[in-house]
C-alpha cells in the first residue's frame, strides 16, 4: 500500500465532514487507506463517520488521549509505505497525495515533507516551514522579535520567514496540520513521544528526523486549506500553559542540560507574562464597552445635576446631599447598565434597538424604586429622566463611534442581512441557498454565480465565476460561498487568493452536507451556518433563560409554603426551586430525546419540555423531538413563560 492517511478528531464533526469529503477524492487514484481516531467526541462525530464514510477505517476511543497517542494507534495498524498526519480542519486538493508521494518517491532523502498551507481566507500560514526552537530562537519567539522583523534572519528563525514561500526548502520543522512520513524513517526515529499530550509533538518528531540522517522538506508545490482551529484559543491561559510546556519539555529532552535549564527559565518567564497578559486582555476585552459607558453616563448625570441644582432646585443656594451623588446616582447608573445588558445591548453584532430597550426598561424600574423610597430620598424625577436621555444619547453615540472607526467587533448589525453569492452549479446552489435561509434569521440578497459560461440563466444567478470580482463589487457581497461538490479543492483556494484584497469572507459548502464551513477559525461558532440554528445556545438568549429561571424561583420561594398544595407534585416543587436556584436545573428544557440525538445544542436538563405546552399526554417520540428542534432553533424568553404557565401545576415533576 503507497499511503496511510491518519486523522485525529475532537468534536469537530463538520469540518471532519468537509476534510473527508476532500481525502475521499484526493486518494480516488492511489493505493491507500484512510483511519480517524476519534478521542471521544460527544458531537456526533463517531455516528457522522461511520453513515457517511463506510470505507475509513475508525478507531473510536473512550477517553481523549491526546493527539500523539491517537496517532500512534493508527501507524501502528498502517500499512502503507507513507504516514500522513493530517487535521481533521483541513482540505486537500485533488492531486495534493499525488504531488506529495511524487515528491517523497524523488527525494528519498527526505524522511518528512511539509507543504503550503493557506488560512480559509488563502492566506499563507507562515507555520508551513519552521526552524528548531534552540534557546535563541525560543527567546526571540517568546518575546515577539520573531513577529516584528519575520523577514530577519536573526529573528525569523522561528518561521523561517527570511526563505520564500514559492520554493522548496529543507526545514527544520514540519507542522502536525500535514506531515507526511517515510515509514523507513519511523522505524528508525520510533513513532510520535507520548509525553507531549498536545503541541510540541511535531517539533520533536521533526527533530528526530533529522537527527536519524533524514531531511524534512517544505514543498510549496502541493497545497491545503488549514483553518487553524485550536480547541484551546491561543489568546487562552490554557493554551499559554500547554504550548510553553511542551517547549519546556522539548528542550528538556534534546538540549544540555544547560541550554535545557535557559530555555525552561526563559520559558517559565514567558509563561507568566503571557497569563498575565491573557488575564487583562480578557477582562479589559469584556468590560471595556460597559466601563466607558458607565463612565460617560455618570460623568452625564453629574453635569446634569450640577446644573437642576443651580437653576431648578436650589436657586438661592445649596446643594443634592453626598448621598444621592455618590450612593443613588451610581445606583440609577448600574440599574440602566443593568437593563441594557439584559436587553441584549452588549451582545456582538451591537443593535441601537437593544439599547433603546435596555434604557427604556431601566428607566422605568429606577421610576418604581424610586416612587418606593420614602420622601426624604426622592430628590427629582427630572434628573432620572433627562439622565435616561443622556444614556441613550451617549451609549448611541460611543457605538456610532467605534462603528465608523472601523473596529471589526463593535460594527453595528454586522451579522444582519449579509449579502451573498454562492458558486457552484444550480442544483447544488439552489441546495445551498436553501440551507442558509433555514440556518439564519435574516438572510439578505441571495446570489448565485455559475461555473460556465454556457449555463443557462435561472431565477437568481448574476453571473458567472470569471465576472467574480465585479460581481463582489456590483452586488455588495459580503460572503462568498463555494460548493465544494461543483468546484475542486485548488480552484477555490485559487479563487481566495485572488480575491484576498477584498473585504469578503469566504465559507465552502460540503457536497450533501447540513453545514457550511467558515473561512477563518474552527473556534468560533460565528463561522458556521448549520441547519439547526441552535437559537438557544446565543449568548443573550442563554443569560435571559437564567434570569427567568432565577428570578421566577426566588419569586416562588417565598410562596412556596402555599402554592405548594396546587401542585401535582408538592414535596418535588420544592426541591425543584432549590435546583433551578443552585443551576442543576432549568424550569424548561427539551424532554426525553433519543440516545443517539446529537443534534440540539446542550442546556440544562428542564421541569417542563416545549410539549407541556400542547397539554396532549399522547405524543410519539418523533413529535416530542421535532419540538425540542423548533424550541431549540426558534428560542425566545417568551416560549419558557408560555410554558411555564401553561404547565405551572407540574413545576414539581421529578427530573
Amino acid at each position: 500500500m503507497k499511503l496511510s492517511v491518519v486523522i485525529v478528531n475532537y468534536n469537530v464533526k463538520y469540518f471532519l465532514e468537509q476534510c473527508l469529503h476532500s481525502v475521499e477524492a484526493a486518494i480516488k487514484n492511489i493505493d491507500a487507506e484512510v483511519f480517524v481516531v476519534d478521542n471521544n467526541s460527544v458531537d456526533g462525530s463517531i455516528e457522522m463517520v461511520a453513515e457517511k464514510f463506510s470505507w475509513v477505517k475508525l478507531i473510536a476511543n473512550k477517553s481523549n488521549t491526546g493527539f500523539s497517542k491517537a496517532n500512534n494507534q493508527a501507524i501502528n495498524d498502517a500499512k502503507g509505505e507513507y504516514i500522513l498526519l493530517l487535521n481533521p480542519d483541513t482540505i486537500v486538493e485533488l492531486d495534493t497525495f499525488t504531488r506529495s508521494l511524487e515528491f517523497m518517491d524523488s527525494h528519498p532523502d527526505a524522511g518528512g515533507l511539509g507543504i503550503k498551507m493557506v488560512d480559509g481566507s488563502g492566506k499563507f500560514l507562515p507555520e508551513s516551514k519552521r526552524g528548531l526552537p534552540t534557546p535563541k530562537v525560543a527567546f526571540y519567539k517568546i518575546f515577539g522579535f520573531s513577529a516584528l522583523f519575520p523577514k530577519s534572519k536573526i529573528f525569523g528563525q522561528y518561521h523561517l520567514g527570511y526563505l520564500n514561500n514559492e520554493e522548496t526548502h529543507v526545514v527544520d520543522v514540519l507542522s502536525g496540520a500535514y506531515m507526511m512520513l517515510r515509514r523507513q524513517a519511523l522505524e528508525k526515529t520510533g513513532l510520535l513521544d507520548e509525553t507531549f499530550f498536545m503541541y510540541g509533538e511535531d517539533i520533536d518528531l521533526s527533530y528526530r528526523i533529522t537527527k536519524s540522517g533524514y531531511n524534512n522538506y517544505y514543498y510549496p508545490g502541493a497545497r491545503i486549506i488549514h483553518y487553524k482551529g485550536e480547541s484551546t484559543k491561543k489568546s487562552s491561559i490554557n493554551y499559554v500553559f500547554v504550548f510553553y510546556n511542551a517547549m519546556v519539555i522539548f528542550a528538556k529532552k534534546h538540549f544540555s542540560q544547560k541550554n535545557a535549564r535557559i530555555v525552561s527559565f526563559l520559558i517559565h518567564i514567558a509563561i507568566y507574562l503571557r497569563a498575565g497578559i491573557s488575564v487583562i486582555y480578557r477582562l479589559l476585552k469584556s468590560v471595556l464597552l460597559p466601563l466607558a459607558d458607565a463612565a460617560v453616563l455618570y460623568a452625564g448625570s453629574l453635569l446634569i445635576v450640577d446644573y437642576w441644582e443651580s437653576n431648578v432646585t436650589y436657586t438661592i443656594g445649596g446643594h443634592y446631599p453626598t448621598l444621592f451623588l455618590f450612593g443613588l446616582l451610581p445606583a440609577y447608573v448600574i440599574i440602566w447598565l443593568f437593563s441594557v445588558l439584559v436587553a441584549g445591548g452588549y451582545d456582538k453584532p451591537l443593535n441601537l434597538r437593544k439599547i433603546f430597550t435596555g434604557i427604556f426598561a431601566g428607566t422605568v424600574v429606577i421610576l418604581v424604586f424610586y416612587a418606593l423610597l420614602p420622601s426624604t430620598f426622592r430628590f427629582s424625577r427630572a434628573i432620572i429622566m433627562l439622565s435616561g436621555m443622556w444614556g441613550l444619547l451617549s451609549m448611541t453615540g460611543i457605538r456610532l463611534l467605534l462603528h465608523f472607526a472601523g473596529f471589526k467587533n463593535y460594527r453595528l448589525g454586522y451579522n444582519e442581512n449579509r449579502r451573498f453569492a454562492i458558486i457552484g452549479n444550480s442544483e447544488e446552489s439552489e441546495r445551498v441557498a436553501d440551507l442558509l435561509r433555514k440556518s439564519l434569521t435574516n438572510t439578505g440578497f441571495i446570489g448565485l454565480v455559475s461555473m460556465s459560461e454556457k449555463t443557462e440563466k435561472t431565477n437568481g444567478t448574476i453571473g458567472v465565476i470569471s465576472n467574480i470580482r465585479d460581481i463582489i463589487s456590483i452586488y455588495k457581497i459580503d460572503e462568498v460561498l463555494f460548493c465544494a461538490r461543483d468546484i475542486p479543492a485548488n480552484q477555490i483556494i485559487d479563487t481566495m487568493t485572488q480575491l484576498s484584497d477584498l473585504e469578503v469572507e469566504f465559507k465552502i459548502a460540503p457536497p450533501e452536507s447540513l453545514s457550511i464551513i467558515g473561512s477563518n477559525s474552527i473556534s468560533t461558532t460565528g463561522d458556521l451556518y448549520v441547519i439547526e440554528i441552535n437559537s438557544i445556545n446565543r449568548r443573550n438568549n442563554m443569560r435571559n433563560k437564567r434570569l427567568f429561571d432565577m428570578g421566577s424561583a426566588m419569586l416562588l420561594l417565598p410562596f412556596s409554603p402555599v402554592l405548594m398544595w396546587i401542585m401535582r407534585n408538592p414535596g418535588g416543587f420544592v426541591v425543584n426551586i432549590f435546583r433551578v436556584l443552585s443551576g442543576w436545573r432549568t424550569w424548561v428544557g427539551y424532554g426525553q430525546l433519543p440516545t443517539n440525538s446529537t443534534s440540539l445544542p446542550p442546556i440544562r436538563k428542564g421541569v417542563l419540555n416545549p410539549k407541556d405546552a400542547l397539554k396532549i399526554n399522547n405524543i410519539d417520540q418523533d413529535t416530542a423531538v421535532r419540538l425540542s428542534m423548533l424550541y431549540a432553533r426558534d428560542y425566545r424568553l417568551s416560549s419558557d413563560i408560555n410554558i411555564f404557565l401553561k404547565a405551572f401545576r407540574h413545576l414539581g415533576r421529578k427530573v
